[in-house]
């Protein structure tokens, strides 16, 4: 050591440094900053390095590094590029975990759980990757059983799936939740079921790929679209137009009949499309997978069965 070099007892290093008297000496007990010399009174000295040590062993703590990883750091056993490595993976788990907390939290407080809720809401959140894909799988292969030969369902198919990364953002976490109560639940289950098998019959009866491109429900959109933004009434004059364009477009679709049967039918479809589930499910998932918001089709079907109910007899 250089005689001319200043030493400092614990209160210095505790003005230095900004610990506590008491926190600078349970350093030094455990040897984590040791003295180089006494006072002749028996007062413990530091030197500048002392210090330095100090100022690394506060960082590491303040960033809830453990005593003992500390230790190998300040001895060199473990290099500070190793150990920055290490607690940065770890502070991902936490953030992840403290996502998922806020997550279900936040379903909770949106719902008014109960104690049988908020652990389901609970379980769904904490399934891993792999989980998530099988239980949205399970849903879409029931849903489309028996008809992804055709490969615009298999398309649909695909389009419906969810896909949540481990890192999500808590609004993606909790529409995911929100998402795989919808597809657990049996009744939207056969509704989307009852869909896709109503139109595989209209694919069917309008020629499928060679035939009609658009599906019944992309059909009808593209048609009231433009009322709907004019607004139009549906039973005013103005709609009928509207109304006539829908009997042609959609026939392919309808099946046999005279116009009154086919716009029966065109009510139902609308009416059935129109299930506020279906555009929930949309609208989840593209919340989970990260994609933009779909256009709502409800502003046109609701606009379609209304028209359709006011309109004179064909």
């Amino acid at each position: 050591m250089d005689d001319s070099e200043p030493l400092y007892s614990i209160g210095d290093l505790a003005r230095r440094t900004g610990l506590t008297v008491k926190t600078v000496r349970f350093y030094s007990d455990r040897g984590i900053v040791t003295p180089v010399g006494r006072t002749a009174a028996g007062y413990r000295r530091y030197d500048a390095g002392a210090a330095a040590r100090l100022d690394l062993v506060r960082t590491l703590r303040d960033l809830g590094v453990d005593l003992a990883t500390v230790r190998k750091v300040v001895e060199r056993e473990l290099s500070l590029a190793q150990v920055a490595a290490e607690h940065a993976a770890a502070i991902d788990v936490q953030i992840r975990a403290l996502r998922l907390r806020q997550a279900v939290l936040a379903a909770a407080a949106e719902r008014g759980s109960g104690t049988e809720e908020l652990t389901l809401v609970h379980q769904l959140a904490r399934l891993s990757e792999d989980e998530r894909r099988r239980l949205v799988e399970a849903f879409l292969d029931e849903v489309f059983h028996g008809f992804t030969a055709d490969p615009q369902f298999a398309g649909a198919m695909r389009s419906l799936s969810a896909q949540l990364p481990d890192d999500a953002a808590p609004e993606r976490l909790q529409a995911w939740v929100d998402l795989a109560e919808l597809a657990g639940d049996p009744g939207f289950r056969a509704y989307m079921r009852q869909l896709v098998a109503d139109e595989a019959a209209e694919r069917e009866r309008s020629g499928g790929a060679a035939g009609v491109r658009r599906d019944l429900a992309a059909t009808v959109g593209a048609l009231v679209a433009p009322a709907v933004a004019a607004g139009v009434e549906p039973g005013s004059p103005q709609a009928v137009p509207y109304v006539t364009a829908l009997d042609a477009g959609c026939a392919a679709f309808l099946g046999p009949g005279g116009t009154s049967a086919r716009r029966t039918r065109l009510t139902g479809r609308a009416a059935q499309l129109n299930d506020p589930r279906r555009e929930r499910y949309t609208r989840l998932l593209a919340v989970v997978n990260g994609w933009p918001q779909p256009p709502s089709l409800a502003p046109v079907l609701d606009w379609t069965v209304r028209a359709l109910a006011a309109a004179p007899a064909a």
